[in-house]
């Protein structure tokens, strides 16, 4: 699925329409019918780690005549702004829609026989947005097929949701799950891509007696850390993916966490300026100095496996290791 760079760069598509009114709706969705979010207003755009957020109002010229004015967040700023963007700052907390700090449960209607201001919060909705591993949003275009599927057709992928908006342009959304979820609680401590991510329970997390390629993917410890910034994160550092965090110097943890925190700002920037990210490990035959690279799938004995690729020679597994 895409990493938090890549989310963060959905982020930044979607803002410039927020305070816009949804016209028209298309889309293969099931779970939720596109015609749901007619004439619905898109107030709010969040990102945290690989999950974005997007909170949709009513029309408000049907509860009390009058258009609802944008709300423009911390986030919402820096979308509209890339240089701000690749400086993330703190982001803000955000409460239930009556302000009250009470969340309003998932899939709720909230409170019911109550008066024309809690109509305007039963109405309110977040919808959470889950890509999945080609998952993308496309602004006034639709994605093209790159090749022929297996039955030799060229067909193109078919979005998920399709919003047309009042101000004449459209967002498309690819590979993707949604759902409605109560107001989104943003942890920026956790954010690798938040100049708030704290690294003292990164490296408390990362010193536990475990491999630590199976810590990096914890999103409670790196939201928005995926298989891309692990394998490249490890690879920078020197270490070898199943070595045990309580073994590592912390030295060479707080490297680690260096190289996490630098390649995810690089990849971030580069996608702003419309470049490829520059990977030295993942997905390579060979590193960068000429050695064999190896590939395996690792992961907790219950959890998700996930490929990973290192270098025997510049990672060497720890002589107290087992295999």
């Amino acid at each position: 699925m895409p990493e938090g760079p890549s989310v963060r760069k959905f982020h930044h598509l979607v803002s410039p329409f927020v305070g816009q009114k949804v016209v028209k709706t298309g889309g293969s969705s099931k779970k939720l019918h596109p015609d749901s979010f007619q004439s619905l207003w898109l107030q709010d755009a969040q990102v945290h780690g690989k999950k974005l957020f997007l909170r949709f109002d009513p029309d408000e010229e049907e509860l009390h005549g009058s258009s609802p004015p944008p709300v423009q967040g911390v986030q919402q700023r820096e979308a509209m702004n890339p240089e701000l963007a690749l400086r993330p700052s703190a982001q803000e907390t955000f409460t239930g829609p009556s302000g009250s700090g009470e969340p309003v449960p998932s899939g709720s209607d909230g409170p019911s026989g109550l008066g024309g201001h809690n109509l305007l919060v039963v109405a309110q909705r977040w919808l959470e947005v889950r890509f999945g591993l080609f998952g993308s949003v496309w602004v006034n275009d639709f994605s093209r097929a790159k090749q022929a599927n297996k039955r030799g057709d060229w067909r193109d992928p078919v979005p998920r949701l399709v919003l047309h908006f009042d101000g004449g342009g459209f967002l498309a959304f690819y590979s993707c799950q949604m759902s409605w979820s109560p107001p989104p609680v943003i942890e920026p401590t956790c954010d690798i891509l938040s100049e708030k991510f704290h690294r003292g329970k990164a490296l408390e997390a990362l010193s536990q007696a475990q491999p630590v390629c199976y810590t990096l993917l914890d999103q409670k410890y790196f939201s928005g850390l995926g298989n891309i910034i692990k394998n490249e994160a490890l690879y920078r550092a020197g270490i070898h993916p199943l070595s045990l965090g309580s073994l590592l110097s912390s030295s060479s943890l707080e490297a680690l966490v260096d190289h996490v925190v630098e390649f995810s700002s690089d990849w971030l920037r580069d996608k702003f300026q419309g470049k490829g990210r520059h990977t030295l490990i993942y997905q390579k035959e060979q590193c960068p100095s000429g050695h064999q690279v190896m590939k395996e799938t690792f992961g907790p004995p219950c959890g998700l496996q996930r490929l990973t690729w290192w270098c025997p020679q510049c990672q060497p597994q720890l002589s107290s290791e087992g295999p």
